[in-house]
């Protein structure tokens, strides 16, 4: 037996194609475009690049971008005065700030300062709270992205065992209410976890974001298993996931590449969510 690929870069481009005939529809009722503005503070290159094709996905779906850029010694002030500008800015559905932000400036008081209505990235209390209680929301992108990718294998989720291998308030736990309203049977794991490979074995649905190169081999996969690895280890100039990707391919039935799997899915989803905030609040 060998898995079945979910490729993230196949599902988010057919997802963008949805979201451009959308924004169309959007631009032509009320005569502008959904959009987006993303800050960036400092020179760190990896954010610069997730910006990058952040900015290219806006041009490709029709999704108007606004790129704010301050360099490494910007005040939390000055950042958080920018904020309320872009919250008062109507043509700014969705406020996105790239982390990590410099050392000296505090993330929580920065992202907190962002309207709940703008707040693409879902990670606002707000937002945070009506995902609890099942409520409408702007949701967090990597766990919508891979509840999509879940989708695109068929899989009926309602009464599976979903395994998730880290419990961070950006993708384990609001994936974790995601995954319980479609009736999953729902066990978090994380770095205090004892024997992990008893609990991976017994996942129908195994997500791991731990953030530890090949925490994850295959020996340690139920037969069949749904594999979505969210995690992406740079080592020596490469890029590995948290699941060995080919000890894997044997057992599981379904498997995400690192990268091309959740990576693609998570810019989709954002999108997604700025048109969304487009269409409820402007």
């Amino acid at each position: 037996m060998s898995a079945k690929i979910l490729d993230g870069k196949i599902l988010s481009h057919k997802i963008k194609i949805e979201i451009k005939i959308e924004a169309a529809d959007f631009e032509k009722k009320t005569g502008r475009k959904a959009g987006l503005a993303v800050i960036l503070a400092g020179n760190d290159a990896a954010s610069a690049v997730y910006v990058k094709n952040k900015i290219t996905a806006c041009a490709e779906t029709g999704v108007q971008s606004f790129e704010i850029k301050f360099n490494e010694n910007v005040s939390e002030s000055a950042l958080i005065d920018e904020i309320e500008r872009l919250n008062n800015d109507k043509n700014v559905d969705g406020i996105l700030v790239q982390l990590p932000l410099p050392c000296h400036i505090n993330e929580d008081a920065v992202l907190n300062k962002i309207s709940y209505k703008k707040d693409v990235d879902g990670f606002s209390s707000v937002n945070a709270g009506n995902l609890m209680l099942g409520n409408p929301s702007l949701r967090p992108c990597t766990p919508s992205g891979v509840m999509e990718l879940i989708k695109d294998s068929k899989a009926d989720i309602a009464g599976k065992v979903a395994v998730i291998v880290g419990r961070s308030n950006t993708v384990g736990k609001p994936l974790m209410m995601m995954l319980l309203e479609k009736n999953a049977t729902v066990i978090i794991c994380h770095s205090k976890t004892k024997d992990l490979g008893n609990f991976t074995k017994m996942a129908d649905i195994l997500v791991v974001a731990a953030g530890k190169k090949h925490l994850i081999t295959g020996n340690m996969l139920k037969d069949n298993a749904i594999v979505i690895d969210v995690g992406i280890n740079s080592v020596d100039g490469k890029l590995y996931g948290d699941v060995d990707y080919y000890s894997s391919l044997k057992s599981a039935g379904f498997i995400t590449p690192v990268p091309g799997g959740v990576g693609p899915m998570t810019i989709a989803m954002l999108l997604k969510n700025v048109l969304k905030a487009a269409q409820k609040y402007s």
